[in-house]
């Protein structure tokens, strides 16, 4: 996380397996497409920080293809790694907390962008 947070436990969920559920901490949906058929009271998200998911060449490029996954990761911590402004606005949603979920919307619930972020936040932490 940014100089001077606490660390924070992060799970990683699925939007459709999220909606209507409670989780322990602060929701922020992390894809830059709001999930289909979920309305926004059903997810009951805290925030959306779009501006932390892939770019669209980067999603669309991977595809959610397994044999692409680390090609994907890579890319998109570069991505991220450039992306000063994006990550502080998810510090800013993750400030003051001690567990968050990222949620996302693809299907696949191991190769996504949500699983990488957190790999990412904690590589930092």
């Amino acid at each position: 996380m940014a100089k001077g947070d606490t660390t924070v436990d992060l799970d990683v969920m699925r939007a459709h397996d999220a909606a209507g559920k409670k989780s322990r901490g602060r929701r922020v949906l992390v894809d830059r497409i709001w999930p289909r058929g979920i309305s926004k009271e059903a997810l009951g998200a805290d925030a959306w920080v779009k501006s932390v998911a892939p770019s669209d060449g980067l999603r669309k490029w991977f595809g959610h293809d397994p044999e692409r996954w680390d090609g994907f990761r890579e890319r998109y911590f570069k991505e991220l790694d450039d992306n000063p402004e994006g990550l502080e606005e998810l510090y800013d949603a993750l400030r003051g907390v001690k567990r968050a979920t990222l949620l996302f919307g693809a299907r696949d619930e191991e190769h996504n962008n949500a699983v990488a972020l957190a790999e990412y936040l904690q590589r930092r932490q």
